[in-house]
């Protein structure tokens, strides 16, 4: 048997555009419009009013979102995995709270982790980061946007 190129994509690969409509159905969010960025590690959702607190012994976080495209603000509670000191696009490290959640892409399902951040004065209010998109067999498409279609609610 002939081994693949590296030009030969596999028959399970697919490809996504630079961005997407993702859902993250664990907190609350059926749709909302993230950048697919290879170069970021950790992905991360704009975040703000981040309140701490425990919970039967167990750390969690309570925290307020956008709806896409709105002003209108969802509040949601998940469990803190970790907090990390994460780079942000200028380099500046700062230490953040990491949730765990459900990653809907189109058809798919899986489980991500997500920085909490004041992306404010970015475009998206979500970054993939490649540690969410790998082992998945994804291609992303520098060119193109919006390949998936929108993510529905059952796998």
């Amino acid at each position: 048997m002939k081994p693949q190129s590296a030009r030969q994509e596999r028959s399970d690969t697919k490809q996504i555009g630079w961005r997407e409509w993702i859902g993250l159905p664990d907190l609350g969010i059926s749709a909302i419009k993230a950048k697919i960025d290879t170069g970021a590690r950790t992905s991360a959702l704009h975040a703000f009013k981040l309140q701490p607190f425990e919970r039967d012994g167990v750390r969690w976080i309570s925290f307020q979102v956008l709806h896409s495209g709105t002003q209108r603000t969802e509040r949601c509670e998940a469990i803190i995995v970790d907090e990390r000191e994460i780079k942000n696009t200028s380099g500046i490290s700062s230490r953040r709270y990491v949730v765990a959640t459900t990653l809907v892409l189109g058809h798919r399902r899986w489980h991500i982790e997500l920085s909490l951040a004041d992306r404010e004065k970015m475009e998206f209010d979500v970054i993939l980061g490649r540690t969410a998109i790998r082992r998945h067999g994804l291609l992303v498409d520098p060119g193109r946007s919006f390949l998936v279609g929108p993510p529905t609610a059952h796998p």
